[in-house]
């Protein structure tokens, strides 16, 4: 793994630390929407956390395959070429069930 790999995974491991702590107390969509600076926020890092995918070396996302490096870029384009049309309970969905994964894998992977 070259350094800025490594530099990059630590990166989106913090976006992902965020958008956790900025989401463990949404019990449904509605609220989460409500909450516009947070929905707004986690967004943010969503477009964010695709970014860094995307500067991550080609070797390194070769050698680990595993991860659906292309569906977190495709997210992060929905959300930055139709904001207004992301739908919050997608969002809480990717939230609860695929990024825990996200993280373990990477956290696996330093």
């Amino acid at each position: 793994m070259f350094s800025t790999d490594l530099i990059l995974i630590e990166q989106i491991l913090q976006t992902i630390d965020r958008i956790f702590e900025y989401t463990e107390h949404f019990i449904n969509p509605d609220e989460f929407s409500e909450d516009y600076k947070t929905f707004d926020a986690t967004l943010m890092n969503f477009v964010a956390l695709g970014e860094t995918v995307v500067k991550l070396s080609d070797q390194f996302r070769e050698k680990h395959d595993q991860i659906e490096w292309r569906k977190i870029y495709a997210f992060r384009n929905i959300i930055a070429h139709d904001y207004f049309g992301v739908d919050e309970e997608e969002v809480l969905g990717i939230i609860r069930k695929h990024l825990p994964k996200l993280k373990e894998d990477l956290e696996n992977l330093i």
